[in-house]
């Protein structure tokens, strides 16, 4: 059977988001994570932005990402840090992203 190029694109877009989406995961802990902790932030570098560490939820619990360099994407553009967020008694984690 022959598929047309219109059925062809649609069906590829559609098994490109269903990958993108299965990769996506939303990360809720059941309570708030502990206060940050001190970091020494190394020398900025060219062409990089500074995500600060973060307390990651895995098995039940919390444990520190330190903080690490982020290579910028294009100019101009600039780091949002990933956060937690309250929502309905439980935490949520909001990814960090370019602006």
């Amino acid at each position: 059977m022959r598929l047309s190029l219109a059925a062809r694109l649609v069906a590829a877009a559609v098994m490109l988001f269903a990958a993108s989406s299965a990769f996506a995961q939303v990360v809720v802990a059941p309570m708030a994570p502990p206060p940050p902790r001190a970091e020494i932030v190394p020398p900025p570098r060219g062409g990089y932005a500074w995500d600060p560490g973060h307390w990651r939820w895995a098995r039940g619990g919390y444990v520190w990402v330190p903080g690490h360099w982020q290579p910028m994407r294009r100019p101009g553009v600039r780091w949002v840090p990933g956060h937690w967020a309250p929502r309905r008694g439980t935490w949520r984690w909001i990814p960090g992203h370019w602006a």
